[in-house]
């Protein structure tokens, strides 16, 4: 694919985007959900070693293919690895599949409601090697966690700035401002972060687009003028601790939002599984979150 047959099967949204980006501190939880205990690995090249080999698992099973994965976010380790024998990202291309990387580095501690990124002082290289390897854009992730309009404008600003970064590699950058689901004030927070972003996109130069990653809003809809606006490739939908059932249930009440899951993709996938276990369980949940993304039906 070439990129603006990238861009454009994004922009066609007939699927979702995979994420398969867990890093350092979030492996151990997913290889435990996998079936794969702390004991069966010592230190972190074995524990990247595994969660390696299941994302090839993963990637490899027939399954998982441009029909309805348009695309998967990557976590560097993982893009700089080979499954097959190819790198990772023209494995993903030959599927039909955009690759992402994800590139934040974690979050700063709390301030004014919100965890910003931490600084990214090698950035410009990773983005250099990713674009290197046919790599379509990034994923940038902060939280909310109160609807704190200081603390919204300050995250809403970190995202387009690093953006602009993104984009000067000539990338297609996914804004992240996760806002958390346990949040008691999340309807009031989220129409304050809708308002944020659309204040920055009215800004960007002509010409150069973004990606959104949100949660689903409390409110049904809440993001409708995003998912309209010209400045937006796509936006695109985080699980943000919903099973894949009511992940897929709310994300069908949002017209134009895709899903970009990975604990509701991965949920019932198993290590011990046979090859033709794993691909059935994968395509059950593939099925399952292409539904609400594409027909809006929660299956």
């Amino acid at each position: 694919m070439t990129k603006d047959e990238m861009t454009a099967k994004i922009a066609g949204g007939k699927g979702f985007i995979a994420a398969l980006d867990q890093s350092g501190g979030s492996t151990p939880k997913a290889l435990r959900a996998y079936g794969v205990e702390d004991h069966e690995y010592d230190g972190d090249e074995a524990m990247f070693g595994k969660i390696h080999e299941m994302r090839c698992r993963i990637i490899q099973a027939p399954s998982f293919n441009g029909d309805r994965v348009i695309g998967a976010i990557l976590f560097e380790r993982t893009m700089d690895g080979e499954t097959n024998g190819k790198p990772v990202p023209a494995a993903l291309i030959g599927k039909g599949v955009v690759p992402f990387i994800k590139i934040d580095k974690g979050l700063e501690d709390e301030v004014n409601g919100v965890q910003l990124m931490k600084p990214m002082p090698t950035l410009d290289a990773l983005l250099t090697r990713a674009s290197g390897l046919g790599v379509f854009g990034t994923k940038e992730r902060s939280v909310i966690n109160s609807a704190n309009p200081e603390g919204i404008a300050a995250v809403v600003a970190q995202q387009f700035e690093i953006g602009a970064q993104v984009i000067s590699h000539g990338m297609m950058p996914i804004l992240e401002p996760e806002y958390s689901i346990k949040a008691t004030d999340r309807a009031e927070g989220e129409a304050l972060l809708r308002d944020e972003i659309l204040k920055h996109l009215d800004r960007l130069p002509d010409g150069q687009q973004v990606m959104l990653k949100l949660s689903i809003p409390a409110v049904a809809g809440t993001y409708d003028a995003l998912v309209r606006h010209p400045k937006v490739l796509k936006v695109v939908a985080l699980s943000g601790g919903f099973n894949r059932t009511d992940a897929c249930a709310e994300l069908a009440k949002n017209e134009g939002m895709i899903a970009s899951f990975s604990r509701a993709l991965l949920e019932e996938l198993r290590a011990g599984q046979s090859d033709e276990e794993f691909d059935a369980t994968l395509d059950e949940a593939i099925t399952a979150i292409h539904c609400a993304s594409v027909e809006k039906v929660a299956a």
